[in-house]
């Protein structure tokens, strides 16, 4: 009986760690939505809230690299009317690795500006302080067309 009592305990604990990071990765799946979305609809509230103070965007090769204020100064500037000429942001093929408080969500965005939309791969680090994710780097590349004819 005690064995039973046992087992029943470990199963119960299991099914409750296994159903946290199952809300975690869900979490972690909206909030990089909501960062595709803010970034489309420059949505400086969103972005002030979700970016880590020493947030750090490594772009295509490392040829530029932005911190949160920068991310927030260009999201400030195209809300009061600079042209921004991109048309869409999608995502695809999202996974979410969670290790302790640190998730990372990886796939690729398609970034359509025209004249024909550009597809990068991205990898996200979020990090959950004081119960909530925010977001601490973003990793872009650019994947070259003839990459993309190959798969």
């Amino acid at each position: 009986m005690k064995k039973l009592i046992l087992t029943s305990f470990i199963l119960c604990l299991l099914t409750l760690t296994s159903g946290a990071q199952t809300q975690d990765h869900q979490k972690l799946l909206e909030l990089d939505r909501g960062w595709e979305k803010a970034l489309l609809e420059s949505n400086v509230g969103f972005l002030e809230n979700l970016l880590a103070k020493d947030f750090v965007w490594v772009h295509n090769h490392a040829g530029l690299i932005d911190g949160k204020a920068s991310v927030i100064s260009r999201a400030k500037r195209i809300q009061d009317g600079q042209t921004d000429n991109t048309k869409g942001r999608i995502s695809r093929d999202q996974t979410v690795v969670i290790l302790g408080k640190t998730g990372v969500v990886s796939g690729f965005t398609v970034v359509d500006r025209g004249p024909s939309p550009v597809t990068y791969h991205f990898m996200r680090t979020y990090s959950k302080v004081k119960g909530k994710y925010v977001l601490l780097a973003n990793h872009t590349m650019a994947i070259p067309d003839e990459e993309l004819k190959g798969n």
